[in-house]
């Protein structure tokens, strides 16, 4: 494992712009901590770019959204924000895409993010008790928003990392213990983000 990773890291710390988020790595402006929270997206846009089996069904896909993130916001409120959208890229965003009457990016047909179109909704559901739903069980809150699908992905995601993060510890794996402990962490503040976000903002006309 301690190999693995040492072969990402040297493997994303060789950027050369190729890939959208090696411009915000290599960035003077990129603090140092933030280019370490960098690093994964890098590594995944090296392999998701080379393959159209992995493209993502938003504009912008979920890792430049999450490598735009982290670079403005932080790896805190960054990394929820990411994980916010990861649990939206679902089969069902399609669906919702088409229910929002939402427009699609002319080049390749994505989805264009509801959040990049600073369209304000007036909702019959409140952000607030959405968000405490989602506090108490991951996913509720999407779920009482009218995301039922988005919710029941939340739930299912929070559930697979925190019973990762559960097991690793169990075992006393000092490094995939606290990753999927941090991970789930993100999934969680993630659900109740999104959650909040859902009741407010993802609502038809």
């Amino acid at each position: 494992m301690k190999r693995i990773i040492l072969i990402i890291l040297l493997n994303c710390l060789y950027a050369q712009s190729k890939y959208p988020a090696d411009t915000l790595l290599l960035s003077t402006d990129t603090p140092i901590i933030h280019r370490v929270a960098l690093l994964p997206i890098t590594l995944w846009q090296r392999i998701s770019y080379n393959t159209d089996l992995l493209n993502c069904q938003f504009y912008p896909s979920c890792s430049n959204y999450g490598a735009d993130a982290i670079s403005k916001h932080g790896i805190l409120r960054g990394g929820v924000i990411a994980a916010e959208r990861i649990t939206r890229c679902n089969p069902f965003a399609y669906n919702y895409h088409l229910e929002l009457g939402k427009p699609f990016n002319e080049k390749d047909g994505r989805l264009i993010d509801p959040i990049k179109q600073q369209e304000h909704i007036l909702s019959r559901h409140s952000p607030f008790i959405a968000a405490t739903l989602s506090a108490i069980i991951p996913g509720a809150g999407r779920i009482y928003s009218g995301r039922t699908m988005d919710g029941v992905m939340g739930f299912l995601t929070f559930y697979l990392v925190g019973d990762a993060a559960r097991f690793s510890i169990k075992e006393d794996r000092s490094i995939t213990g606290p990753l999927f402990s941090a991970v789930a962490t993100f999934v969680y503040i993630g659900e109740i983000y999104g959650a909040w976000r859902s009741a407010k903002y993802y609502q038809k006309k």
